[in-house]
């Protein structure tokens, strides 16, 4: 009987007997192992360090041709409008 995950997608497991033939076929490879408890905490530890500052998420609506301009530049678009509202603060009160 299939499974369905919370996003409604359809998976089948695998029967027992597929899952044995694959943990066989994992026990064989010489260049496998099941990691630690504490290695694989390390490994879910791994990524993007926190940022000391961190930013606040919002929804703003800004006219088109503010974000057409902005996009055109490139990745990290939106990182380039915080800092030129950072810029407008420092000359306005």
């Amino acid at each position: 009987m299939p499974n369905v995950s919370k996003t409604k997608r359809k998976f089948i497991a695998p029967s027992p007997k597929e899952d044995a033939a694959i943990n066989a076929g994992i026990a064989a490879d010489a260049d496998t192992y099941e990691l630690s408890g504490n290695e694989f905490a390390q490994i879910k530890r791994m990524g993007r360090p926190r940022a000391a500052v961190t930013k606040e998420r919002i929804t703003i609506r800004l006219s088109r041709e503010v974000v057409e301009r902005f996009r055109a530049t490139g990745d990290g678009w939106q990182t380039r409008v915080d800092e030129a509202l950072k810029d407008w603060l420092k000359t306005h009160a």
